[in-house]
C-alpha cells in the first residue's frame, strides 16, 4: 500500500493508493468521486481526498424580555429590555470526497510541464512551464477540474485524460 500526503494550506489533501469499503457517488459532473475509495478497485490505483470544511453562520437576534410600560397619558414609564441572542448554524455540511488520480511517481517535472502547457492553452495558467506543481498551478487545475463538479486542486485522474497526459483506456 503506497500514501503520499500534500498539505495545501487548510484544506487537508491525501492521494493514496488503496482500498477501502464501496460507497455512492458524491458528485454530478463527468468526474467520478465518492466518499470512499472503490472496493475491489485496482489496488495499484490512486486516490485523492480533498475536503471542504462546513460553513457556520451566527444569527443574532434580539429577543424582548420585558416590554415598555406606558402611563394613561403614553408617557414612557420604563423601555422595553431586550437581549441578544446569538444562534449557530451550519450553511454548509462538511464534505469529504475521494477521487481517482495519476499516482505520485507518474507525475514527473516533463509531465508537470505538459500539465501546465495544457492549461496555458485553455487560458486557466500563465506562469512559466517550468515543471513544478506550484501554487499557481493547482489553482488552474482548480479551475479546470471545478465547472466539472470537483472542486479540488489534485490533478484528478479525469483531468489528466481530458488534457490529454495520460492514455484512455478503451473497451476491449
Amino acid at each position: 500500500m503506497k500514501l503520499v500526503v500534500i498539505s495545501l494550506g487548510l484544506v487537508g489533501v491525501l492521494a493514496a493508493c488503496t482500498e477501502q469499503n464501496a460507497s455512492n457517488v458524491a458528485s454530478t459532473g463527468p468526474i467520478r468521486s465518492y466518499e470512499a475509495p472503490l472496493k475491489g478497485s485496482d489496488p495499484n490505483a490512486c486516490w485523492g481526498k480533498d475536503i471542504s470544511p462546513a460553513v457556520i453562520e451566527t444569527v443574532t437576534e434580539r429577543v424582548l424580555i420585558t416590554p415598555e410600560v406606558l402611563s394613561e397619558d403614553g408617557t414612557v414609564l420604563s423601555e422595553a429590555e431586550y437581549k441578544d441572542k446569538a444562534q449557530r448554524r451550519i450553511v454548509k455540511e462538511r464534505r469529504e470526497v475521494w477521487f481517482e488520480t495519476p499516482c505520485q511517481d507518474t507525475l514527473t517535472p516533463d509531465i508537470i510541464a505538459t500539465l501546465q502547457r495544457a492549461l496555458k492553452a485553455r487560458g486557466l495558467y500563465s506562469g512559466a512551464l517550468s515543471g513544478v506543481l506550484d501554487a499557481r498551478t493547482r489553482h488552474a487545475i482548480r479551475s479546470f477540474q471545478a465547472p466539472q463538479g470537483l472542486d479540488s486542486s489534485i490533478l484528478s485522474l479525469w483531468a489528466a485524460r481530458k488534457l490529454g497526459l495520460v492514455a484512455i483506456d478503451l473497451p476491449s
